[in-house]
């Protein structure tokens, strides 16, 4: 495959970036802000370092890898010559209709476009441009360098070559794609954002705190990260999107967002990325317990 492009340098989009040049393929990293290109970039540098650091790279690698990847903050001009476009901008539908409409109109007629949503409808996405066949849901899971998984999402006309040639991208990536059909929160966030919700709304109601619930989750469910932890590592206002495409998606009250969650939100608390949410991450990553009553 040609060029790769990926729309957005925060968490998700320098992570997918990072992965297409680890394995091969020349990428263009775009943004509107040159200043999130190079936090991005930074990123990246820091992520290869530590694979580096723990011998699953040689500095070559790293060295080779950097040099796959470009930036760009002019749109238009960065996709005029790419196979593929991988949307990961803010999950926000109005902004993710807009990309589509101008990168429909900026990309050859051969260019797939995929979109890192986590929950909006890319049958949806696709309607807004004249080539639904071409567009296809690319959902990565964070930290993208680490997890395996991308959920590969069919909206109701993308063709079974789109599929197939996205299916075959993933795993030269080294990862496990899973083909999954379009409808709101797909497989990942239709399991998984229900039981933060309840976790949050076990909060709220004062059934334990913090630490309780996860712990429980960890040493009763053999789950890695309590469902609080993971939530603030995802951030919450993330998680209040995807419950609202759900809630709005099923007329379901099992998928509306805990006042709580709202709240915070609201207030700004969302977790890692803010420095505070279910736990406290104002000296560093480590979660530290928040000393405030939730309930």
């Amino acid at each position: 495959m040609e060029k790769i492009a990926v729309i957005g340098a925060g968490t998700m989009g320098n992570g997918i970036a990072h992965v297409f040049a680890q394995n091969g393929f020349q990428v263009c990293l775009i943004d509107i802000s040159q200043n999130s290109l190079d936090k991005g970039m930074a990123t990246i540098v820091k992520n290869l370092d530590r694979m580096v650091a723990k011998e699953k790279i040689t500095e070559n690698d790293k060295k080779e890898t950097l040099e796959r990847i470009t930036t760009a903050t002019d749109l238009a001009e960065a996709v005029a010559n790419v196979a593929l476009v991988v949307e990961a901008a803010t999950e926000n539908v109005d902004l993710k209709l807009q990309l589509f409409k101008t990168l429909d109109a900026a990309c050859p007629p051969h260019t797939i476009l995929a979109t890192n949503t986590s929950s909006i409808s890319i049958t949806q996405i696709a309607a807004v441009t004249q080539r639904p066949d071409k567009v296809i849901g690319m959902h990565f899971m964070n930290p993208v360098p680490i997890m395996q998984l991308v959920e590969i999402i069919r909206g109701y006309n993308t063709t079974d070559e789109t599929t197939a040639t996205i299916m075959n991208l993933s795993l030269q990536l080294g990862k496990t794609p899973t083909e999954v059909n379009d409808y709101p929160g797909f497989v990942a966030n239709r399991i998984l954002m229900p039981m933060i919700n309840e976790a949050i709304e076990t909060l709220y109601n004062g059934v334990a705190g913090v630490s309780e619930i996860d712990t429980v989750m960890k040493l009763g469910m053999a789950h890695p990260m309590g469902p609080l932890q993971l939530a603030d590592f995802i951030g919450l206002d993330v998680c209040l999107s995807i419950l609202n495409v759900m809630y709005d998606g099923f007329k379901k009250d099992k998928y509306a967002p805990c006042p709580l969650l709202q709240n915070m939100v609201m207030a700004g608390k969302l977790g890692v990325k803010s420095g505070e949410g279910f736990y406290d991450y104002a000296t560093s990553r480590k979660a530290e317990i928040v000393s405030k009553q939730f309930s």
